[in-house]
């Protein structure tokens, strides 16, 4: 098993290494107030891509930690309940 994720990982590796020359071109990224930014297309596509997934991920820890909260409770409320039904 740890050979076939070995090529599976070494798969995905060159995959993207043959995605990263391909996609070499310059680009110019025009924002707001006449600024641009000149990157290959790869440069910008891994940059929007890791925003994107931090902004995902700051999203979904609000649910995250509502959750561990709500765990937190109910272990207490069961720890009460079984103090309650099976005194030692």
């Amino acid at each position: 098993m740890r050979y076939i994720n070995w090529l599976f990982q070494m798969f995905v590796f060159i995959v993207l290494l043959g995605f990263a020359l391909k996609n070499s071109q310059p680009v110019t990224l025009h924002y707001f107030f006449g600024y641009q930014w000149q990157s290959t297309l790869v440069v910008a596509l891994l940059l929007f891509f890791a925003v994107g997934a931090g902004l995902g991920i700051l999203a979904t820890l609000g649910i995250w930690f509502r959750q561990r909260r709500e765990i937190s409770r109910l272990k207490r409320e069961l720890d009460d309940f079984k103090k309650l039904n099976h005194p030692q």
